[in-house]
């Protein structure tokens, strides 16, 4: 695995799930700047404790001020899910085309994406030269379009500014903070039913904050011109049925679900490039889930399945 020390970099959404886990781990060993709004008091104190730099700002606004250009490494995991075109569109494509051009003289830019701007395909391993499409529509109106719009001005900007670039399409990422397997784990314990696709099984590829944190550095020295394009998720296939069930089971419950066409079917990518560029992920999902749901709820005794 690459690492990154000595660095000066620019990370964007730092008080986000992804991003903050990400932050904290960069800044042991590196000069981190975070940029965000802040409004979570207690998501800045946790970064300023953990070395961060934050600078509250705007992204969609455009004003840069008391922004740092002369960086060595950009990481841009900022996303606005407001469900309103203008702002999304505003808030993802545009402010992060501002952000390169702020950050032009940068040696790598690094860019979150989504496997949500991937056409709906069911089962099939979706590769990086795969279609995009409206993956998201039953949830959020403007998510996948607003990601793949973000995606166009990063590809576009990269060319244009000469600025070495990755853009990783993350699957679905959780830890011991949650993630939207964590938030099925709430929804079990309560007793809801969690929705669920007709077209089974809903196959995805979980992937760890541990994985997602040791990859970082190799999708930095992976940057290119013109961008280059990885799907990010974890090396295991696992449905979301079945994760429930394993979720269930732990706690010593069962899992309900709700087929419906409200929600977003399986999303599983074929991970040979990011296998080539990075290598293997290190945590297996039943173990990464245990540590979760151990995290999340402390007060359980989770039995041995």
């Amino acid at each position: 695995m690459a690492t990154m020390e000595g660095k000066t970099i620019l990370i964007t959404g730092p008080t986000g799930q992804v991003a903050e886990p990400v932050a904290t781990s960069l800044a042991a060993t590196n000069e981190v700047v975070g940029l965000a709004r802040f409004g979570d008091a207690a998501a800045r104190a946790r970064l300023e404790a953990a070395g961060v730099r934050c600078v509250a700002a705007n992204l969609a606004d455009g004003d840069f001020s008391g922004v740092p250009a002369d960086v060595d490494v950009v990481l841009n995991f900022a996303v606005v899910k407001s469900n309103r075109w203008e702002v999304d569109l505003r808030g993802n494509a545009e402010a992060v085309g501002l952000l390169m051009a702020h950050c032009a003289d940068a040696d790598a830019f690094l860019h979150c994406s989504s496997t949500g701007v991937y056409q709906p395909a069911g089962s099939h391993e979706l590769a990086e030269t795969d279609p995009l499409g409206d993956n998201h529509r039953a949830i959020m109106d403007t998510y996948s379009i607003s990601k793949i719009a973000a995606e166009a001005v990063v590809r576009t900007e990269a060319r244009q500014l000469g600025l070495p670039t990755t853009i990783a399409r993350l699957n679905v990422p959780y830890g011991d903070k949650g993630g939207w397997p964590g938030f099925h784990f709430e929804m079990i314990l309560a007793g809801a039913a969690v929705p669920v696709h007709p077209d089974r099984p809903n196959l995805f590829n979980p992937i760890h904050d541990d994985d997602i944190i040791a990859m970082v550095p190799g999708l930095v020295d992976a940057a290119s011109v013109p961008a280059t394009i990885v799907n990010w998720g974890g090396d295991e296939q696992v449905a979301l049925e079945e994760w429930c069930e394993y979720l269930a089971a732990l706690a010593g419950t069962e899992a309900h679900f709700d087929e419906t066409l409200g929600t977003i079917g399986g999303v599983t990518v074929d991970n040979a490039r990011r296998l080539e560029l990075l290598g293997p992920t290190t945590v297996g999902w039943r173990d990464g889930f245990r540590r979760m749901a151990a995290a999340l709820h402390p007060e359980l005794t989770l039995a041995e399945v």
